[in-house]
């Protein structure tokens, strides 16, 4: 970068009205007093006639190291960036297009920080407290720069790579007394920011952003498959000790450790709310409609978790018909649409099971009688009948099913129970801190006397690491152990009644009979003790299978029930309403 080259730009800054420029390597003009970068190069005003020239992200901040050696000066919102673009690059990995990262990832991104006022704005936080400190200073040098705006909207979403600021002698200062309660610039005031109306982004919201991208780009991932084991618990998506991939001169200590820093595993219910949380922040309009031929449609959700939970293939029929009768098949409330207030936002993948738990409702009531008695009717036919398409021996399928449940779910609790929250790369509370820890630290013993115990303990070879899967149960490989149910037949539990098929059993029963008023944050309870033990199975079932809460479960089934059965909820309801009257 050189002064003097740019001595011929004599135009002033739009950020400070300074009138002192440099050229960066790119050959764009950049102010030495608030180091703003402009869209006027040096001899060529156009930016898309010369190679290369993309200001690709958001500048990491003055890279230069000080005389304490502290690493690089960032802010938190470069340490998300980071983030977002490992999960990127982890998901195109998967197998997702890579439309997702270089134009729908970001650009929500590039319009949080807009949103924020952090960047992409006339006036960013940063900028208005290095404006108030320059009032009362003699030099508009010496204070910090802001991370610098993206020239170019329709960029890539990179790792920000751009161009290097030199560092003004009398910063070194302004940077040791920021570092000392956190390795980011704005780590504290980052973590005491509140703003009325202001979405702070953390490390949930940026799977939250993930499955905003994956909605708008309507992938064959939902939610759940974004969140359970295969991807996030077992690290094929960046989110525990993310932070472990920032390059070593980006320190992190103090305020950033509680920032960056995480110990749970996200919630399906705390990301899906972050997802309508970001997105009515951001103002994001209607997104692409869900079709009969997208993945979230629930006609095709339904058939995959058939599929998983080892149920006919015959059922998707009947799913189909619930779908249809209930309407939640249409497109325009399947949809999302942020800004449309009144528009009711769908779980996908728990609007699908909870088709399947009310279709085994119709079919097999679920009451601890009724689903033992058509199983015996169906093991009887399979007896006389050994030449024919089996018939569905729900008694069986639940024998079979409840095993493998129990063993998936035994050694999914026992890999929680074992995993080491303790990143490879300590955080400290401080500068001070880490260099006492340095001194002491024999993490190396421990981590040698670990491995040592576990081989004693389980002698048998850790198994190579399988590549990644949205299905947890396969019934389709040799050596399952288990009967393969999706080929079986249920004439056993259906008769033909004139021109159509009706189900044996005649009975249903609601899973709400009443319903929570409208200021209640829920909708209705789940009391376990309350239903069969067979509907138990089937919750918890299919709630392991999306780790969700299973009242989440249970009050999507009452609400699609309460959309199939409009006359018996408002029959209930004018009835109810008699009665208060004869109170009266």
């Amino acid at each position: 970068m050189d002064r003097e080259e740019a001595k011929e730009f004599r135009e002033r800054c739009t950020q400070c009205d300074a009138v002192s420029w440099g050229l960066t390597d790119e050959g764009k003009y950049y102010c030495t007093s608030c180091h703003n970068v402009t869209e006027r190069s040096k001899d060529v005003l156009n930016s898309e006639a010369i190679p290369n020239t993309k200001i690709q992200a958001i500048n990491r901040g003055l890279k230069k190291r000080n005389k304490l050696e502290k690493g690089w000066d960032w802010y938190v919102c470069e340490g998300f960036q980071r983030v977002l673009y490992q999960q990127a690059e982890a998901l195109k990995a998967l197998g997702v297009g890579p439309e997702l990262k270089n134009q729908v990832l970001h650009n929500f991104w590039k319009r949080y920080l807009q949103k924020s006022k952090q960047a992409y704005c006339e006036n960013p936080v940063h900028a208005r407290k290095r404006k108030a400190a320059v009032l009362g200073s003699p030099s508009h040098s010496d204070w910090e720069s802001e991370p610098a705006l993206l020239s170019d909207a329709s960029g890539p979403f990179v790792e920000s790579d751009g161009p290097r600021k030199p560092s003004p002698p009398s910063r070194a200062s302004h940077s040791e007394m920021a570092s000392i309660c956190s390795g980011s610039l704005d780590g504290v005031e980052y973590s005491l920011r509140k703003e009325k109306g202001l979405v702070k982004m953390t490390m949930p919201a940026t799977l939250a952003l993930c499955g905003l991208s994956l909605l708008w780009q309507r992938e064959a991932l939902a939610l759940s498959d974004l969140l359970r084991n295969r991807f996030v618990e077992e690290g094929h998506i960046p989110y525990v000790n993310a932070f472990e991939r920032f390059p070593e001169e980006m320190k992190l200590y103090g305020r950033d450790k509680g920032i960056f820093a995480i110990e749970s595993w996200p919630s399906y219910e705390d990301v899906y709310r972050q997802m309508i949380d970001v997105a009515t922040f951001l103002d994001l309009p209607r997104f692409p409609a869900i079709t009969e031929d997208c993945y979230l449609h629930p006609n095709i959700l339904c058939r995959k978790y058939l599929m998983e939970v080892n149920l006919p293939d015959e059922m998707s029929d009947f799913t189909c018909q619930v779908v249809k009768m209930a309407g939640i098949g249409e497109v325009d409330f399947l949809t999302f649409d942020p800004i449309a207030r009144k528009g009711r936002t769908v779980r996908y993948d728990v609007q699908a099971v909870a088709v399947i738990v009310i279709v085994l409702k119709l079919l097999f009531l679920l009451d601890d009688n009724v689903e033992w008695s058509l199983s015996a009717i169906a093991e009887t036919y399979n007896e006389e009948n050994k030449e024919d398409k089996p018939c569905f021996d729900f008694r069986k399928w639940y024998q079979v099913m409840k095993k493998s449940f129990d063993e998936k779910k035994q050694k999914w609790e026992e890999a929680r129970a074992k995993f080491v929250w303790k990143s490879e790369k300590p955080l400290y509370h401080s500068p001070i801190d880490r260099s006492v820890v340095y001194k002491r630290r024999v993490p190396e013993m421990v981590v040698n006397l670990q491995k040592q115990f576990s081989t004693l303990v389980d002698s048998t070879p850790t198994a190579p690491k399988k590549s990644p899967s949205s299905f947890q149960f396969n019934w389709t490989e040799e050596g399952t152990g288990g009967t393969c149910f999706h080929g079986h037949s249920l004439q056993g539990i259906l008769y033909k009644k004139g021109q159509s098929v009706t189900t044996m059993n005649s009975l249903y029963w609601l899973s709400t009979q009443k319903f929570c008023k409208s200021y209640c944050k829920h909708v209705t309870t789940y009391e376990e003790s309350n239903f069969s033990l067979t509907y138990q199975f089937i919750i918890n079932l299919f709630s392991f299978l999306l780790r969700i809460k299973t009242y989440s479960l249970h009050e999507e089934v009452s609400l699609i029930e309460k959309r199939l059965f409009k006359t018996k909820y408002s029959a209930a309801k004018t009835k109810s309403s008699r009665s208060r009257k004869v109170r009266k």
